[in-house]
């Protein structure tokens, strides 16, 4: 028998109200499609965090590098770098050596979404019952995951070559929180360049391009006032400085670039936030589309 709209029982009912089973089935709620979603967010992200496991090089990035290039560039410009206002290089250099790290390191997320579209694992992903930002979801969330890790160790490197933070546990958390939510924006702008990238190369070769001179004109390693009139603008307007610069304050070091009266470097908290914000709101629409997209042609 069946139930007609007007005889329809409450959702809550299995059964129509004469015994006999229904002929329709009710929509799944919000909540319980929100929990299902979640559900293969975690199952995805613990499928990235295996294959880490499995092939430890792949997280060199966020483990080797970040020692190897605090200990070069503090010992190699700490040597001769002055700083405006005084103070130690070494307090100087940890600040942009985390948002450094954390930047270069995002172009995980175009080499891997690249190497699962080329490997055909994403299309494996297309006959389960599961939705696609999922797939994004997921890939960003263990990436940023990795962008902890990496901000943890070039703290824990600083301290070894004798860094000190001013502001205590609470100010070093801070900064690792602005610098981490920088870079889990940057893996949504990394996503779009993996999805656009036909193997996991060319991902890698354009993230190159692109994100290692926004980390280098920057006030990562040395002050801005020094640089060239239009280098110096753009130093100061990136991002990368806002996010170095955050760091310093947060963790109560030198930060020579609050001398300067342009509103990134009397802001920089501000400026980090809203760019951070900005990217995420831009490039997470257009990496669901751009996967959509891959997966549908």
């Amino acid at each position: 028998m069946s139930v007609t709209t007007l005889d329809r029982p409450r959702l809550d009912e299995p059964f129509a109200p004469d015994g006999t089973t229904l002929d329709w089935a009710p929509e799944p709620g919000l909540a319980r499609r929100a929990t299902e979603w979640a559900r293969d967010v975690v199952v995805l992200t613990r499928r990235n965090l295996l294959h880490v496991r499995r092939e430890p090089l792949q997280m060199s990035d966020a483990t080797v590098q970040p020692i190897l290039f605090t200990v070069l560039f503090v010992y190699i410009f700490g040597a001769a770098m002055v700083l405006p206002g005084g103070g130690s290089y070494k307090d100087f250099a940890i600040g942009g050596l985390v948002t450094m790290n954390l930047t270069t390191a995002s172009m995980g997320t175009a080499v891997g979404l690249s190497s699962d579209l080329a490997t055909g694992v994403i299309n494996r992903f297309r006959t389960l019952p599961m939705a696609r930002s999922a797939i994004l979801a997921g890939r960003t969330l263990s990436d940023l995951l990795s962008s902890l890790l990496c901000g943890t160790i070039v703290v824990l490197t600083g301290l070894v070559v004798g860094w000190r933070p001013d502001n205590g546990v609470l100010g070093v958390i801070a900064g690792l929180g602005v610098a981490v939510l920088f870079a889990y924006a940057l893996s949504w702008f990394c996503a779009c360049l993996g999805l656009m990238s036909d193997d996991p190369e060319s991902a890698q070769g354009v993230g190159l391009v692109i994100l290692f001179p926004v980390a280098f004109v920057s006030s990562c390693f040395v002050p801005t006032q020094g640089l060239p009139t239009v280098m110096r603008v753009i130093a100061d307007w990136n991002p990368v400085s806002a996010v170095a610069a955050s760091c310093r304050e947060l963790f109560g070091n030198p930060n020579p670039a609050s001398l300067t009266d342009t509103f990134p470097a009397q802001h920089p908290m501000l400026i980090a936030v809203l760019w951070s914000v900005a990217i995420i709101a831009v490039c997470a629409p257009i990496a669901s589309r751009l996967l959509q997209k891959r997966t549908t042609d």
